[in-house]
């Protein structure tokens, strides 16, 4: 599997990155092949936050705040391990791919181990895959479908992006600043046959809890369909889940979330652009506390747009982009925004290392009512490493 498989898990199997070398790769004895490839990444980062701010519950908090701190960024150190075989004319696989992290969380002085970091090993990864010319079955935990092409594109993946002052996990990139995390879950998946032009996946998932709804008697669905011609990338998703509040008699209500987006590339630059709606799906983690309130489910919808630019043999990327994510009662009133202007160089010093500098300004505002905007800026400095 190549290194860049990383990056889409890091993130999915089997996607394609900027990091060009090649994972190791060993042929067994049975014919089946194993793969092991990863990064490693640090970045040195300052946060300064305001203090007139006095909205509640954005992902920039109010007062004032500012901090230096090292940590990694929106994607994890990654170790995965592949393997893949053939049996007759069905194509198994499996994979595991664990996500330590290099900090202590909170500006900690002494790190034993997990006990009082942040950095547990986060096993994000453990699933099989089954395929053969009908397509593939994935089965296991790994990335959602629903919303999970925009932070394949999300240039803060190589980055730092928004987020507090010494996290104790990943940063969140542009994560509840444009688009919900789709987050990795277990599940059995159907992708349609590769190397065609129009794709869909479609997913049963473990249910999640979203406000009062704690029952859940089947399981969540989620979507994916996409086009590729060209240079042009057009996706579409979506994802729905019924559950109750009480095992005996209790109402359900269905949470739904809707999203879509295009991607432009070519060898210089890149355009991306995406957008969704959910009811009761929550705004920055899927679903939680904040899919529901005392008249019902909520409302979320956001978007964000990016512009990457790379000159003519040149080994760096400059980038930018705008986007937020909203968060709306039931009832209409009352509508929390989170905002997020990102600008990076990202430049690829040799085929497997990777220098970032970025800047992150950040704001979260909650209207009507006279409050006023909590806004932060975070700078950073990293190197990542794929081997």
């Amino acid at each position: 599997m190549k290194r860049s498989a990383l990056l889409f898990g890091a993130l999915m199997l089997g996607a394609a990155s900027g990091a060009n070398a090649q994972a190791l790769t060993m042929q067994m004895s049975n014919g089946w092949t194993f793969g092991f490839a990863g990064n490693v990444n640090i970045f040195a980062q300052y946060q300064s936050q305001s203090s007139s701010g006095n909205t509640p519950a954005g992902i920039v908090g109010p007062g004032k705040a500012q901090g230096f701190y090292y940590g990694t960024g929106l994607l994890p150190s990654f170790a995965t391990f592949t393997a893949k075989g053939k049996e007759g004319n069905t194509d198994l696989g499996i994979q595991f791919g664990f996500a330590p992290q290099v900090q202590c969380g909170g500006n900690n002085h002494d790190c034993f181990g997990t006990q009082f970091s942040g950095a547990s090993i986060d096993m994000r990864q453990v699933f099989m895959t089954v395929g053969g010319s009908w397509g593939t079955i994935l089965a296991g935990r790994e990335l959602g479908v629903f919303q999970r092409q925009n932070i394949l594109n999300d240039q803060t993946l190589f980055g730092v992006g928004g987020g507090g002052i010494a996290p104790r996990g990943t940063t969140l990139g542009r994560i509840g600043f444009g688009y919900i995390y789709p987050n990795f879950e277990p599940q059995f998946t159907y992708t349609s046959p590769s190397g065609r032009p129009g794709s869909i996946s479609i997913g049963l998932f473990d249910p999640s809890n979203f406000g009062t709804r704690v029952v859940h008697n089947i399981p969540r669905v989620e979507a994916e369909a996409s086009y590729k011609s060209g240079n042009v990338l057009l996706f579409a998703s979506g994802t729905a889940q019924n559950s109750k509040d009480s095992p005996s008699g209790g109402s359900s209500k269905t949470a739904y979330g809707v999203a879509g987006g295009a991607t432009y590339k070519t060898g210089t630059f890149s355009l991306h652009g995406s957008g969704y709606y959910g009811r009761g799906t929550g705004t920055t983690l899927m679903f939680g506390p904040a899919g529901e309130d005392a008249g019902g489910l909520t409302k979320s919808f956001g978007f964000f747009g990016q512009l990457t630019f790379t000159p003519a043999n040149s080994k760096t990327t400059f980038a930018g982009s705008y986007g937020s994510s909203y968060l709306k009662g039931s009832s209409g009133s009352g509508k929390l925004e989170n905002t997020l202007i990102s600008a990076g160089i990202y430049h690829q010093a040799t085929k497997s290392l990777k220098v970032v500098a970025e800047g992150d300004y950040m704001w979260s505002k909650l209207t009507p009512g006279g409050f006023k905007k909590n806004k932060a800026f975070t700078g950073a400095f990293g190197l990542m490493l794929f081997y």
